[in-house]
């Protein structure tokens, strides 16, 4: 990483021992301050290709406190502005459909995904094919950090679609060499018939989210099929939620199928969105590979760069991106970072509890920080819990804002008494009284029967926003 070949290209047939700990063992294991020189040397190349080759960056740093083109510490490059998504969105729309981000012809497009646009204009990812080389290899890396190997079966359970993360799942899952079974997800039964396939074919590795991993879990079982026996996976990555970092989750899905978990993803702007990842040995969290993806934690209110040890929200820039470059994005997620001392001996920053939140989806009840996966970690824990639950928002005008957990509970111990609802009031009252001790602060509470909730092939969306300005 010395030597500054910008942007790098890396050879298509490596492919380490199965034995190795490491992809490439000098970058994954050298001293911090020796990668930061070198990321340094790569951000340096990275913010000088953009301001030439974008007009959009070449207006974002007209008023820069420094040149762009000759960035000379980390610290200076702190000082560019950090764009956030509504600056992209209104840039593609002002400028479709990429926005003036793509920095090469748009004949050498060579992919195109995007978001869904479900909370407002789709945004537009621009991939050339030399980039998608890059992403195919830093996924590859990560994926074998993870434990993956070439005599895997990775059983791809996402949608294949606008969405890159099955995508890069599956791109980085080939490069290693790995066996992949793009089966895909989103269709009507399709969960029940990828029990029947994970029962057939014995994938021994499958990328999904958390959720999708327990409703596969929950169809298998109803199908007359054992999760742990019919099936052979030896470890599951997942992105997209909190749960792989979530302990009370991450335990329910290690024992129910007998493997391992390994959190990863970032945002899909960011694609590597792997960049983020746990390693075969971590038992929460993720790594920041740095060299990959360059991550900073800000302060969410000042916006200034955090020490090691603090909560913020993870700031992404690409370090070898030339179709749409994305430098300082703000991410809106909640983390918490720090150096620890992972059995893996890689020297990365980690996420130590994975993205646990997102700014604008954290509740404030009475002045007390809410996150909805500490809520989901608490549920999960206790024996009654019946598998989802949901989060009710609602404020008047002028007065605070009330939370209520709609939680489900076994079927079998909702149906002994809803024909006396006073019978299940200790119930609700016990499960109150934890949610109470674990959040610092008072909330709701409502029980429902098992399968009161949709259950999902994607994200889980939990909560219901019904407050008033």
């Amino acid at each position: 990483m010395t030597a500054i070949n910008w942007p790098p290209r890396y050879p298509s047939d490596y492919v380490p021992p199965a034995g190795q700990e490491y992809w490439s063992s000098i970058v994954e294991t050298m001293p911090p301050e020796q990668r930061d020189a070198a990321i340094l040397g790569k951000l340096r190349e990275q913010v000088r290709y953009v301001y030439h080759n974008s007009g959009f960056y070449r207006e974002f740093y007209a008023d820069a406190p420094v040149d762009p083109a000759n960035l000379g510490s980390l610290e200076d490059f702190t000082q560019l502005p950090i764009l956030t998504k509504e600056e992209i969105r209104r840039e593609q729309e002002e400028h479709p459909p990429y926005g003036r981000f793509l920095c090469v012809p748009p004949t050498d497009v060579f992919r195109v995904h995007g978001t869904s646009g479900t909370t407002g204009r789709p945004t537009v990812f621009g991939i050339g094919r030399d980039d998608w080389e890059r992403i195919a290899e830093a996924h590859a890396r990560i994926l074998w950090g993870a434990g993956l190997r070439p005599d895997d079966l990775v059983m791809v359970a996402a949608v294949f679609s606008l969405y890159v993360g099955s995508w890069g799942a599956l791109v980085g899952a080939e490069r290693l060499g790995a066996t992949c079974f793009p089966f895909g997800g989103g269709a009507p039964g399709q969960t029940e018939r990828a029990a029947e396939w994970a029962a057939m074919v014995k994938p021994s590795a499958l990328y999904g989210t958390p959720s999708y991993a327990l409703y596969l879990a929950e169809t298998a079982r109803q199908m007359g099929l054992d999760p742990l026996n019919d099936f052979a996976f030896r470890f599951m990555f997942f992105s997209g939620e909190p749960g792989a970092s979530v302990p009370s989750t991450r335990k329910l899905i290690e024992d129910t199928f007998g493997c391992y978990v390994v959190d990863q993803g970032s945002m899909a702007e960011m694609t590597p969105w792997m960049s983020n990842s746990g390693c075969r040995h971590l038992t929460g969290g993720m790594h920041l590979w740095q060299d990959i993806v360059y991550t900073e934690l800000v302060d969410p209110e000042t916006r200034q760069n955090l020490p090691l040890g603090a909560e913020g929200v993870p700031v992404y820039s690409h370090t070898e991106r030339t179709s749409q470059p994305m430098i300082r994005y703000w991410s809106g997620d909640i983390a918490q970072w720090d150096m620890i001392d992972c059995p893996c001996g890689r020297t990365y920053p980690t996420l130590t509890r994975g993205i646990y939140g997102r700014a604008d989806d954290m509740i404030i009840v009475r002045g007390q920080n809410v996150f909805p996966s500490r809520i989901e970690d608490i549920l999960r824990s206790m024996d009654v819990f019946g598998g989802e639950f949901r989060l009710l928002l609602e404020r008047e005008r002028g007065e605070l804002d009330r939370l209520t957990v709609q939680t489900e509970v076994l079927a079998e111990t909702f149906a002994e008494r809803e024909f006396d609802p006073a019978s299940l009031e200790p119930l609700r009252e016990d499960i109150a009284a934890s949610l109470r001790r674990a959040l610092g602060v008072a909330v709701a509470v409502e029980l429902k029967p098992a399968g009161e909730f949709e259950r999902t092939q994607f994200k889980a969306r939990r909560i219901i926003d019904r407050r008033t300005i």
